[in-house]
């Protein structure tokens, strides 16, 4: 945090005193951290992605209020906790994780990888929950076949017919498939 700190202050101090470049690449930086940051919390792509863009509107009309004395992300993440809360509110939602922790939102965890854990287990839900066990055991907890089939109470072959027609049924699924 410590890193991401520094490196987005600079550029939004830099931005304040009129440098396009860097408001440009610090709203491209910061999209990554809001994305992650909201889909943990709400689940939904789309939601997520109309509250980045509510976060970063509220952060363009506010930015003159910004002192450069302060921490950045501090700031930055009062307005995202705020336009989750609105939303939440919005959708008679209570939050389910606590909203007071900045350093949830420029965590050392990369964005990207969250959003890839997110789709992962968003398309395993598409399979039988037999089938869901198996690909989580094999592919992503890194068993074996033979720990999975301990585990499993199967078969190794059980378990490799049971991961391959899973993860076929998935690449069909997303359009990879015959």
């Amino acid at each position: 945090m410590v890193e991401a700190e520094a490196e987005l202050k600079a550029l939004m101090v830099r931005s304040l005193k009129g440098d396009g470049a860097a408001y440009g690449e610090l709203l491209r930086k910061l999209q990554g951290f809001l994305r992650a940051y909201y889909r943990r919390r709400i689940g939904r792509a789309a939601e997520a992605e109309d509250l980045l863009q509510e976060t970063l509107i509220a952060m363009h009309t506010r930015r003159q209020t910004y002192d450069p004395e302060r921490p950045f992300t501090a700031w930055l993440h009062a307005i995202a906790r705020y336009k989750l809360i609105d939303h939440f509110r919005r959708h008679n939602r209570r939050a389910e994780d606590p909203l007071d922790d900045a350093g949830q939102l420029f965590g050392a965890q990369d964005a990207s990888a969250v959003e890839a854990q997110l789709d992962v287990e968003r398309m395993l839900r598409w399979l039988p929950e037999k089938t869901r066990a198996l690909i989580r055991s094999v592919k992503i907890d890194g068993l074996s076949t033979a720990e999975a089939a301990a585990r499993h109470g199967l078969s190794e072959s059980a378990v490799k017919v049971g991961v391959h027609r899973g993860l076929k049924a998935l690449g069909q699924k997303v359009g990879d498939g015959p």
